[in-house]
C-alpha cells in the first residue's frame, strides 16, 4: 500500500511475521502455506488483528488478480518444499477489492434480492466481480447473505483500480446495497 515504506514492512517481518513463523516451528509444527496477517497501524506501531491460514475474502480478491506466476506452481512448490526456489512475478500495478453488501449487513438481512448489471460488468478486463452471498432463482441472480459481491478493479496505480471497482459498482444494482466509499484512503 502506498503507506508502507521499506522501514515498516520490515518492521512488520521482524517484529509479526518471523515471530510467529518461528514460535510455530519451534512448537514442532513448521508452517507452510499461505499465512494471511491481518494488521492495524497504530500510533504504538503495527499490530496484528488476525492470521489467517486460508484464502479469505476480500483480502485474497485484491492480491490474486496481480499474480502472474501460476498459482498451482506455487501451491505445488509448497507441497514439494521448495517455495524459496520459485520465482514470483506480479503484475504491475494495482488492484483494489470493494465488497457489496445486503440492507442491514452486518445484522439481519433480506434474501433473494434480484441483482442486476452483473453481464455488462463480465466483459470488462480491468474489473472482477467474486460472488459471495449469491444464488439463482427464477434464472436470476439473487442475494443469499450480508456480503452479496467483491468488485476488484485493477489499474496502473491505486486510483486508477479504485475507479475501475467504484465503476463498476455503479452498474451494479440490488435493493438497498450498501458499500464502503472510503476503501484505499489513508486513515494514517
Amino acid at each position: 500500500t502506498p503507506d508502507s515504506t521499506p522501514e515498516l514492512l520490515a518492521e512488520i517481518q521482524q517484529t509479526i511475521l518471523q515471530p510467529a513463523i518461528d514460535g510455530m516451528a519451534a512448537d514442532g509444527i513448521p508452517y507452510i502455506g499461505i499465512l494471511y496477517a491481518g494488521l492495524m497501524l497504530t500510533a504504538d506501531g503495527p499490530r496484528t488483528v488476525e492470521y489467517n491460514c486460508r484464502f479469505g475474502d476480500p483480502e485474497t480478491q485484491v492480491i490474486l488478480p496481480l499474480l502472474d506466476t501460476d498459482l498451482v506452481e506455487v501451491f505445488q512448490a509448497c507441497i514439494d518444499g521448495n517455495l524459496s526456489e520459485l520465482d514470483l512475478h506480479w503484475k504491475e500495478g494495482a488492484c483494489a477489492t470493494v465488497v457489496l453488501a445486503s440492507p442491514g449487513y452486518p445484522n439481519q438481512y433480506p434474501k433473494n434480492l434480484v441483482i442486476s448489471g452483473l453481464d455488462n460488468i463480465a466483459k470488462q478486463e480491468q474489473v472482477m466481480v467474486f460472488h459471495a452471498g449469491t444464488g439463482q432463482k427464477d434464472g436470476q441472480i439473487v442475494t443469499t447473505g450480508g456480503r452479496v459481491l467483491a468488485v476488484s478493479g485493477i489499474g496502473d496505480d491505486l486510483p486508477a483500480a479504485l475507479g475501475n471497482s467504484y465503476a463498476a459498482i455503479k452498474q451494479i444494482h440490488f435493493e438497498g446495497m450498501h458499500y464502503r466509499r472510503d476503501i484505499g484512503q489513508s486513515q494514517v
